[in-house]
């Protein structure tokens, strides 16, 4: 028995090109949403997002068909204890430590939820296009990466609010804390959390993590500072 000859005894050249078909298109799929990511510069980009996406394929071709040597005496598959849908179970399951892994806490805020979601519908799509729903898989594909998008750009509820990391630098920092209360009021800012901390020469430093429906500007830093002689340094960093 040729090689060729083995590959055809279960599944004709045509069948394995189109696992193969089956493999790229995950990975196509993949590679759009994993997009979208990257440009936001998230933990889980292209890369992660094609791997997942192509190997849920592949598994779920293993579990699909890779069961075909073992028929009964009617053809049927599956039969001696083989259950071909226990590898697809696995990569739901399998797929939930990947995502916690791009989840983590810092400054009293949670980021990497919709990384970690859109990891899970990405092992959805491979299995799907794998089991060779193309058409589900494509759509889907849209359908998450528009939402992905949309909702940046349209951001609702909490999802609307960016985190400002405030670090400030003054002198009299008694009095100026009351003068700060007043104005995150006014910027309609809520403190995740704040550290003071007091040098030898006097100056009091402030970190203050802000959450507030929108980026502190350059130009407001400045008009505070100008308006508020206590200041010595004033700088902000911000991520949505």
């Amino acid at each position: 028995m040729t090689f060729f000859e083995l590959l055809n005894n279960a599944y004709s050249l045509t069948q394995l090109f189109d696992f193969f078909l089956r493999i790229l298109v995950a990975g196509l799929c993949g590679a759009v949403i994993g997009f979208e990511r990257t440009r936001r510069f998230k933990e889980a980009g292209i890369r992660t997002h094609v791997i997942v996406c192509a190997a849920a394929a592949m598994i779920m071709i293993i579990s699909k068909y890779g069961f075909a040597d073992i028929a009964g005496p009617e053809g049927a598959l599956g039969l001696r204890g083989a259950d071909p849908a226990r590898l697809a179970a696995q990569v739901i399951g399998g797929i939930s430590f990947l995502c916690a892994g791009v989840i983590f806490k810092a400054n009293g805020s949670i980021r990497g939820l919709t990384t970690a979601a859109g990891l899970w519908a990405t092992a959805g799509i491979g299995l799907a296009v794998g089991a060779g729903f193309y058409w589900i898989g494509l759509g889907f594909t849209l359908l998450i990466a528009l939402l992905q998008i949309a909702m940046h750009r349209f951001a609702v509820g909490a999802d609307a609010y960016v985190t400002n990391t405030l670090r400030l630098r003054v002198i009299n920092g008694d009095v100026f804390y009351k003068t700060l209360q007043v104005t995150l009021k006014e910027w309609q800012a809520e403190a995740v959390s704040t550290r003071v901390s007091r040098g030898e020469d006097g100056v009091t430093s402030f970190d203050l993590t802000l959450r507030m429906p929108r980026e502190l500007s350059a130009e407001e830093l400045l008009r505070f500072s100008a308006e508020h002689d206590e200041v010595l340094e004033i700088s902000n960093s911000q991520r949505s």
